[in-house]
């Protein structure tokens, strides 16, 4: 399997997000620094999730997926577009109740906006396990299922993410 990569771009407000390879949580504090720069955008209007290259897509990317797609529905935009002619990845995203935040589509286009690799720097421990947790509850959120499939890792980085010496300030 190709190692991944994240290419994005935008065109007049849509923005286009590439996932080629397969796409792990080694960049995932990379990604998660684009789309709080892609938000802060005033000319966005729109996203679009270009899977047609990808290979594989971890639960990490999935929860920044998930997350991008709440942050533009609750800014008045319409439900991102996926596309993605791999029925294993559309499977995927339905199993995972994407349906429900973004409309899922096997067309092949061409999107105006021009690509480039996102510059990924290697994530400090404790940066990338904050934001594996973070990719997680938006997952749970999303519906029953996700939050039984991640409760138990979600509890578990909860705990390593704790200082030491500090109670819990979380209600269990």
């Amino acid at each position: 399997m190709q190692s991944g990569q994240i290419m994005v771009g935008s065109h007049a407000g849509v923005y286009v997000i590439k996932l080629v390879g397969d796409v792990r949580l080694n960049l995932c504090t990379s990604f998660d620094s684009f789309i709080d720069n892609m938000f802060a955008h005033d000319d966005f209007t729109d996203v679009v999730f270009d899977l047609h290259e990808a290979e594989g897509v971890d639960s990490t990317t999935l929860g920044l997926m998930a997350k991008i797609a709440i942050r533009a529905l609750e800014r008045g935009c319409q439900k991102p577009l996926a596309v993605s002619a791999d029925e294993g990845i559309r499977h995927l995203l339905d199993a995972m109740g994407f349906d429900a935040l973004i409309e899922i589509s096997d067309e092949h286009r061409d999107f105006e906006a021009e690509t480039q690799p996102l510059q990924c720097k290697t994530p400090d421990e404790c940066a990338a396990r904050e934001k594996v947790l973070e990719a997680h509850r938006v997952l749970m959120s999303m519906n029953e299922q996700n939050a039984e499939t991640f409760r138990d890792l979600v509890h578990t980085l909860e705990l390593e993410c704790e200082p030491i010496g500090k109670p819990s300030a979380r209600m269990h």
